[in-house]
This record gives C-alpha cells, sequence and structure tokens, in this order.
C-alpha cells in the first residue's frame, strides 16, 4: 500500500463515518470494568497450597497504564486498589496503598523515560510487579502471616512470562474499547 500525502495505513480506522463514532460510554468505562473484573479472580474455585495464581487486577492495572498512559487517572490505583481489596484475602487497606503508590511511581518512570518499547515496558512491569508481589507478601506476614518470600517465586515467575500476553489482552481489549458503535439520535 503505497503511502500518499499525509495518510498512514490504518489512519481512518476510528474515524467518524456516517452514524458510527466511538461510545464515550465503553471508552471511559472498559479499562474500569476490565480491572475490577480481574480483580475478582480470587473468588474462582482453584485451590493452592501457596500463592499461585498471579494478581491479575494489578497487572492489568500496570498494562493499562503502559499501553495508554493518559487513559487512567493518577488516583485510579486507590479505587481499584478498594475493590481488589475487598476480594484477595490481603490486609484491607494494602492494594490501596501499593495500588497507588504504582501509580505514582509509574508517573515518574513515564516521566524519566522518552520513549518506550516493549522490552522496557516488561522490564518495568517485571520489576514493579514483583516489587509489588514481595510488599504484599511482607504486609500479610506483619499482620500474622510467616515471612517466606521463596513461597512468591512460582508466582513471579507465572507474572513475568504472563504480562506479554495480557499486553496483547488489553490490546485489544483497547480496540474493543475504540469501536465504532451506531450512534441514536
Amino acid at each position: 500500500m503505497a503511502l500518499t500525502g499525509d495518510r498512514l495505513p490504518g489512519q481512518g480506522l476510528f474515524a467518524r463515518r456516517i452514524n458510527r463514532a466511538p461510545s464515550p460510554l465503553l471508552a471511559k468505562t472498559v479499562p474500569w470494568v476490565t480491572i475490577a473484573l480481574a480483580s475478582l479472580m480470587p473468588l474462582s474455585p482453584i485451590i493452592a497450597s501457596a500463592p499461585v495464581l498471579p494478581p491479575l487486577g494489578f497487572m492489568l492495572l500496570i498494562g493499562w497504564r503502559l499501553l495508554r498512559p493518559g487513559l487512567l487517572p493518577i488516583w485510579a490505583g486507590a479505587p481499584l486498589g478498594l475493590i481488589d481489596d475487598l476480594y484477595s484475602g490481603q490486609p484491607f487497606g494494602s492494594a490501596i496503598l501499593l495500588w497507588s503508590l504504582a501509580m505514582i511511581g509509574l508517573e515518574l518512570i513515564d516521566g524519566w523515560l522518552r520513549w518506550r518499547g516493549f522490552w522496557q515496558d516488561w522490564l518495568v512491569a517485571s520489576g514493579v510487579i514483583a516489587i509489588y508481589l514481595f510488599v504484599a507478601h511482607a504486609l500479610a506476614a506483619f499482620s500474622g502471616g510467616t515471612f517466606h518470600p521463596a513461597v512468591i517465586l512460582p508466582q513471579l515467575l507465572l507474572c513475568f512470562i504472563a504480562f506479554p500476553l495480557l499486553t496483547r489482552v488489553i490490546a485489544i481489549l483497547d480496540l474493543f474499547r475504540l469501536a465504532r458503535v451506531r450512534k441514536l439520535g
């Protein structure tokens, strides 16, 4: 496909056409709803003696923040962390604190890095997820559990491996978020 003028391939993908436009409701709610639904994963009937299931809500928060930096406000970590706190089994307030600190940290990293690619995003996400899992484990131990950092290694490895797949899912959800729907009226 030859490039003519200022038009790029796929540029008109989200342009307004007759009686079709992106839904403002979908554009604003899809990230919030997907993160909240992923935070409900501890309700799944998976029984394990050690933490194996990755924190999907937190991983989606990091993925949405890295894919679309201006989409979620910096304060989004507090209400989404509250939803995660209600269902995760962690001490109440730990996800509120850690998700808020992660959003602030990602904002600082975003201001520090001038450009990012896949590998930088994966490295940043892996670091933030590792710190989150370690501090969450320490907070759980502080509230009455035992502190064994080696227990979270399988969960951490699964998070590192699953993050690229999760970013692809987020990219598909982003296309759904910006899809043109019939505009009535």
